[in-house]
């Protein structure tokens, strides 16, 4: 009987250390999901600086910011000559 009490005691010993462990690794993936939220809220807010200083700046930026703003209008006219060639494309 010591023996089967033995085998009873280690498996809710091990029954345990398995639950906390899933705890564990639950409370981790909810902190890693709310890190991401946090991460996201900066890049949002990152962007939306970035195209408010461009948007009030963009035609005469400082000097850290003039390669960007430059490299933007660059893209930003490109895109609009795409937009253009696919309208000739299409007849419109």
């Amino acid at each position: 009987m010591d023996f089967i009490e033995k085998i009873g005691d280690t498996i809710i010993i091990k029954g345990k250390e398995a639950a906390d462990k899933a705890k564990e690794v639950a409370e981790i993936a909810n902190l890693r999901s709310q890190i991401s939220t946090c991460e996201e809220v900066i890049k949002k807010n990152y962007m939306e600086i970035g195209k408010k200083y461009l948007e009030l700046y963009g035609d005469m930026p400082e000097e850290p910011f003039e390669k960007q703003c430059r490299a933007i209008r660059n893209a930003q006219t490109g895109v609009e000559a795409l937009q253009e060639r696919i309208k000739e494309i299409k007849g419109i």
